[in-house]
């Protein structure tokens, strides 16, 4: 894959990742948060689904495959995305954002305690200055808010899901996974509405659109081209750029929703950034010296 390509690819998936923080803020006047995320991954889902039997990708054959597929959706997309949308109701898309993200620092600690996995010391730094990050992060906050504990948690069932999607994901498909991950998470996070909120829909041209563009751009095409581009590329290396979805979330929500721009957020946010380039690009340089 050429440069410009790459860039230009690696640019859109990660602006979509970014700025749906911002999306869904401007969608929770119109609808209940657990019930706008369901309603976003069960469309998503929807057309996924439709797709993938469309060109007969291989679908699991055992029922404790789509049990490991149910799990994945519970953790990545219910999880996820379910403490994402609850965070916003009370902070700002760029501290959610940054908060989200932190999961590939958490990546290394949960691998350690959970997997065994042996990590370098630079990864470990960049967990250091990621959690350095966080704290100068949050003190932009006068007092706490509930949404700093589910933008935390958001990062936690990432973490997890991405542990759970490497030990079993080579078992499936990868357009397969995607799309009944979403399916399973939007259907348990349609239950958690019903049981967990009060849910309600205004449905109007506004809302419309930004549940189409939540369930087509920042869902559909975003995984499409981020799977894309970890088949065609170095994963490492691809996978260092997750770095410019937080910059991209904070800049959206400054762009889109008026959103201040703190000293301590700016500060906190790049030694995130920083901690989580230095996870990912270690993993590509053990990748290049394994290769020598």
């Amino acid at each position: 894959m050429n440069t410009f390509k790459f860039t230009s690819l690696i640019l859109l998936t990660t602006f979509l990742m970014g700025s749906s923080f911002a999306v869904v803020k401007m969608g929770l006047p119109y609808a209940s948060p657990l019930l706008l995320a369901a309603l976003r991954f069960i469309l998503a889902g929807i057309i996924m689904v439709v797709i993938v039997i469309v060109l007969k990708r291989p679908h699991p054959t055992s029922k404790e495959n789509w049990i490991r597929m149910l799990i994945i959706g519970a953790f990545q997309t219910a999880g996820v995305m379910g403490c994402i949308f609850l965070s916003l109701r009370t902070i700002t898309a760029s501290e959610s954002s940054i908060l989200t993200f932190m999961n590939p620092l958490l990546v290394v600690v949960f691998g350690t305690i959970f997997l065994k996995i042996r990590y370098t010391s630079y990864q470990w730094i960049g967990v250091l200055l990621g959690l350095v990050g966080v704290i100068i992060t949050m003190g932009a906050q006068i007092e706490f808010k509930i949404g700093i504990l589910f933008g935390i948690f958001s990062a936690v069932f990432w973490a997890l899901a991405t542990l759970l999607a490497k030990k079993w994901g080579a078992i499936f498909d990868t357009w397969v996974l995607s799309a009944y991950q979403m399916l399973f998470g939007g259907l348990l996070l349609l239950i958690g509405s019903f049981t967990l909120e009060s849910p309600f829909f205004i449905l109007n041209g506004e809302s419309l659109s930004i549940l189409l563009w939540l369930s087509i751009m920042s869902s559909i095409v975003q995984f499409a081209v981020w799977f894309y581009l970890l088949q065609k590329g170095d994963s490492g290396k691809t996978s260092a750029f997750l770095f410019l979805a937080p910059f991209f979330g904070v800049l959206s929500g400054w762009l889109l929703l008026g959103e201040p721009l703190y000293p301590s957020l700016i500060v906190g946010g790049l030694l995130i950034i920083m901690g989580i380039y230095l996870v990912n690009r270690n993993f590509q340089q053990r990748k290049v010296l394994k290769k020598v």
